[in-house]
This record gives structure tokens, C-alpha cells and sequence, in this order.
């Protein structure tokens, strides 16, 4: 029962939740007349994608079932090696502490209070210190959120890239993703479970253990991402969308990526496009007005 109410377990089912939630905002929003202007999709251009939506919510259910799962492993054996860490340096800290009682012992008196007694540790006090490290500042959350981020986006771009130049992997796995030639908010973690498991999952988990971050500071990381990952897939370009503001990889992006002629193009996702101007995948897009009804995105 304790799981149930712990940062891992809101960390692990947070983002499941966003997911569903965010993407059903961005529909409700797509479906709108006043965005119509805003839409990278006319209306009846999904008849283009090769798999229903009907069909495509069992599969995000399913990968959603495998991520969770997935992720209360990477927890457990975080907190092993936590404990395994703590516990060392707990022990070291202990052994400093005893070799101080008897210095003081030998000075004051037999009789004398040892240092040990003042501070009354006991096996709840040694549980604390081993399971629950302090919180960190915000700037070092900050900096730890940056961290997955590059981490994330570095994973992703290579084991995205590699998808699409191994026909093997891109026949069998990668092509469900590309089912989707016109993308929505949903749809975003449409994948085959192997490709999902390696390019997002395997992302996350690393991103975590690299970064260092806190079960926490993940759920704001997972969520972040989660978020993203929706908003590159929503097919809205909206003028006041704070990530269009920061990031270049946008859903404008994105979309190129998911185009035929621009499939071998625009691997990086969710957050930074370095990868693709390093590695010469770089598509930049413009967007066209389609006779009011929308735009259209151009390479």
C-alpha cells in the first residue's frame, strides 16, 4: 500500500494520465471552428492515415502497460542502488562516529554521555537516511531536467534514425508509427511495442539514471516530455503555444517527418533538432496558407 501513495508510483501513472488528458484537450481544440486557421491538416485528410482511431487506442493502452511496468522496475533497482550507495557511505559516517565516542569516552569520563546517545540514531533513523536522500535545490532539479532532456533527444534521434535505415526494423516495427501519414494528439505513442520500448522507454530510463534526478523530479520530466511529445504529433500550429516559442522541433516539424518525400529527415524529437543539423538530417519547414482553411507545411 505504501507504493501506492509514493513519488514512484505518481511518477510511473502521472504522465499515463497527461497523456490522455492533454490529447484530449488538443482534439477538443482541433475540432474547433476559431483554430481552423491553425490546422496543418484539412478536414478529411486523415482518411490518408492506414489504421483507424478506434484502432489506435487498444495499441497506446498497450504500450502505456509496458512503459508502467517497465518503470516500476527502473524504480526498484533505483532504490536498491540508492540504499547500496547510502548504506556505504551511512556505514563510513557510523564508523567515524563510534572512533569519536571513544576519544570522548577516553577525555571526559567512562561515565560521560557518549556522542552516540545525544543523537539517539535508530534503525528508523538509518532506514531515513538510506531511502530518502534530501531534496534537491531548484536549480539543481533544473539542471538535472536539462540533463534527461539531451539525454532523451540523443537516444531517441540515433535509435530513431536507425528504425528508418534498417529495413528490417522499420518493416516489422517503425512502420506502425507511419501509419500515421497525417498525425494526431492520440496518436503520438502509436508505436509496435518493440519500437516503443526502444526508442521511448529505454530513452526514459536512461534519462533518469544519467540525469540522477529524484523519483519526484521525474514526474515533472515525464510529464514534460509526455506533454511534447503530444503537442509535436497535435498537428495545431498555435501562435501562442509556449513550446513553439522555446523549442524549433514543433508539431510543424514533426509533420515533415511524417510526410512520405520527408521521412528520411527531421529524426530529432521531442525537445532539440542539434542531432539532425549535426548529422545533416535537418528539414527546415515553412508554413503556407491553404485558401484560409488552414496551413500547410512546406520543405
Amino acid at each position: 500500500m505504501k507504493y501506492f501513495h509514493s513519488d514512484e508510483f505518481l511518477a510511473t501513472f502521472v504522465p499515463i494520465l497527461v497523456y490522455w488528458v492533454y490529447s484530449g484537450v488538443c482534439m477538443m481544440l482541433y475540432s474547433m471552428s476559431f483554430v481552423r486557421c491553425h490546422r496543418l491538416h484539412p478536414e478529411g485528410d486523415d482518411t490518408e492515415n492506414v489504421v483507424a482511431k478506434s484502432e489506435v487506442i487498444p495499441v497506446v493502452l498497450l504500450q502505456q502497460v509496458i512503459q508502467a511496468t517497465i518503470a516500476s522496475l527502473v524504480f526498484q533497482v533505483d532504490s536498491k542502488i540508492l540504499v547500496i550507495f547510502s548504506s556505504s557511505t551511512l556505514t563510513i559516517y557510523l564508523d567515524f562516529l563510534l572512533s569519536m565516542n571513544e576519544v570522548s569516552n577516553k577525555i571526559l569520563s567512562t561515565n560521560s554521555l557518549s556522542i552516540l546517545a545525544h543523537l539517539q540514531i535508530t534503525s528508523k533513523d538509518i532506514v531515513a537516511i538510506t531511502t530518502y536522500p534530501p531534496p534537491s535545490s531548484i536549480m539543481v532539479q533544473a539542471g538535472q531536467i536539462l540533463i534527461a532532456m539531451l539525454v532523451f533527444d540523443t537516444w531517441q534521434y540515433f535509435m530513431h534514425r536507425c528504425m528508418h535505415h534498417s529495413k528490417f526494423l522499420y518493416r516489422h516495427f517503425h512502420s506502425w508509427h507511419h501509419r500515421l501519414v497525417a498525425p494526431y494528439a492520440f496518436g503520438a505513442q502509436y508505436n509496435h511495442p518493440v519500437d516503443g520500448i526502444l526508442i521511448e522507454t529505454v530513452a526514459g530510463a536512461l534519462s533518469y539514471f544519467i540525469s540522477g534526478m529524484s523519483p519526484k523530479t521525474s514526474i515533472l520530466f515525464f510529464s514534460l516530455a509526455t506533454i511534447k511529445g503530444i503537442d509535436d504529433h497535435c498537428g495545431l500550429l498555435l501562435p501562442w503555444n509556449p513550446f513553439h516559442m522555446v523549442f524549433e522541433n514543433n508539431t510543424a516539424y514533426h509533420d515533415i517527418h511524417h510526410q512520405l518525400s520527408g521521412c528520411r529527415y527531421n529524426y530529432s524529437q521531442p525537445f532539440f533538432v542539434m542531432w539532425d543539423k549535426i548529422l545533416g538530417t535537418y528539414k527546415p519547414c515553412s508554413r503556407k496558407q491553404r485558401l484560409g482553411k488552414g496551413l500547410e507545411p512546406r520543405h
